[in-house]
């Protein structure tokens, strides 16, 4: 019973709380008439009150209905009414107008303005002290009245703080809020970039693949038919997988979707089925390693699949009289070194300085690993990719 008691409480004084923010002057309308209202018994039992005591009863009270629109003029104006009512008249009720607009200003103006209002109450209430003391004791008179100013202005000091606070709180939320919406903003545009990245490596290097099968296969067909339709099928695998491994990355953009991805990124046990690849297309294509191999992060094995499949498309692309293509890891912990050679003449094409995205690309993926990439012509007269990567190290 007392706790149901206790929450309807708190329940109706948050309803009055939120009426008194949304109606600030209605509600204080209703408070001043509820003081006007318990005021006016105590006048009319007293007949012998002049008009002077109306007059200040009411100069005391209709102020207040303007208390937080301008506070410290409001709190003006009743000092100065309880000034005249202190030479003309004697103690009222509505006195504790006085102590509702101290209130108002230590709420709603610094803490310097509030002390200043205060030191005028304090002398208002020496003075009154004087003259109308309390159980025939201004001693007792000037300690009470005294107390009841210092929790006026304490109290509105103390909810001033707090309003404070709450609205940096407000503001921080609101802040945290907004950069987590940019980070998720940010990880999206990132993720976006490493799809497009993913998709040109994949698109290209099978395109290449398809390409140069194709040419092989028109060039057989009337002269060694199965070999040709070896070929077809080769292009058929390639192409699906291509289609497949493009609806995966895909998948990613689409913010139904859930579910984790349908296959593993590729790696450097994948890197013989690449190699494969470039053999069908008639390249001679060999995959050396030196050293003892360790385990490198999942991130760091794409990132060798894709520069050996960039490496790869670029022969196929831009050196198309090339017959063999070698690739070179050597192992030497924590770092790995990769080495991509083929023996195809320079083309002006392949000879731009690394301005393509492709070669971009790889240097992107390898400073993720505190590595880089270095491309040019070999000696031998082919093209030569070399780059290193640091297995520690990553994002």
């Amino acid at each position: 019973m007392v706790l149901g008691s206790s929450t309807r409480l708190a329940s109706d004084w948050s309803r009055a709380v939120a009426y008194d923010i949304a109606h600030p002057q209605l509600a204080d309308t209703l408070a001043v008439a509820c003081l006007a209202a318990a005021s006016t018994p105590w006048l009319l039992s007293h007949t012998h009150h002049g008009p002077a005591v109306w007059l200040c009863d009411v100069g005391l009270l209709v102020p207040l209905v303007w208390r937080r629109r301008q506070p410290v003029v409001v709190f003006a104006l009743l000092a100065v009414v309880a000034f005249v009512q202190w030479l003309t008249a004697e103690a009222l009720v509505t006195d504790v107008a006085l102590l509702a607009a101290l209130f108002t200003v230590a709420f709603e103006r610094p803490l310097r303005t509030a002390i200043a209002a205060g030191t005028v109450l304090e002398a208002g209430v020496i003075l009154a002290s004087f003259r109308w003391s309390l159980a025939g004791s201004w001693i007792r008179s000037l300690v009470a009245l005294s107390g009841l100013a210092a929790v006026a202005l304490l109290l509105g000091a103390i909810l001033r703080v707090r309003r404070a606070h709450l609205a940096e709180l407000t503001e921080r939320a609101a802040r945290l809020e907004l950069e987590r919406d940019q980070q998720a903003q940010i990880a999206a545009a990132a993720e976006r970039t490493r799809i497009a990245r993913e998709m040109h490596d994949v698109i290209a290097h099978s395109l290449a693949v398809m390409v140069t099968m194709a040419d092989g296969a028109t060039a057989k067909l009337a002269r060694d038919p199965a070999r040709a339709g070896t070929a077809i099928q080769a292009i058929s695998d390639v192409g699906r997988q291509a289609l497949g491994e493009t609806r995966r990355l895909l998948g990613v953009l689409r913010a139904e979707d859930k579910g984790p991805d349908l296959a593993p990124q590729p790696g450097l046990a994948q890197l013989e089925e690449l190699m494969e690849q470039l053999r069908a297309t008639g390249l001679k294509a060999d995959l050396v390693k030196q050293g003892r191999p360790f385990d490198l992060p999942p991130g760091a094995e794409l990132t060798v699949y894709r520069l050996v499949q960039e490496a790869g498309t670029n022969t196929l692309k831009h050196a198309p009289t090339a017959t063999s293509f070698r690739v070179r890891l050597d192992f030497s912990h924590p770092r790995l070194l990769l080495e991509a050679v083929d023996d195809g003449p320079r083309v002006l094409a392949r000879n731009s300085g690394g301005a393509g995205h492709g070669i971009a690309g790889m240097r992107e993926r390898v400073s993720l690993y505190g590595g880089t990439v270095d491309t040019g012509p070999s000696p031998d007269g082919g093209w030569v990719v070399r780059a290193s990567l640091d297995a520690t190290s990553g994002p």
